[in-house]
């Protein structure tokens, strides 16, 4: 899955997403979604989330649960 449905990411999922920073380059950040920060239901470049690390970026592939 690709991220862009806020109904299929759930906290606890194990997720890349694409940093602020590196949206440029494409480079994917692996880690565990704390908190889902897109309250729309879509959003056309990923839903953007807080990782458990603190980290936050745009959903770019789902992976699976812990």
């Amino acid at each position: 899955m690709d991220g862009k449905k806020r109904s299929d990411v759930k906290p606890g999922l194990e997720v890349n997403v694409i940093l602020k920073k590196d949206q440029r380059t494409g480079k994917k950040t692996k880690g565990v979604v704390k908190d889902l920060l897109t309250n729309s239901a879509t959003h056309p470049h990923g839903i953007k989330v807080r990782l458990e690390d603190g980290q936050v970026g745009r959903v770019c592939e789902i992976l699976g649960g812990k």
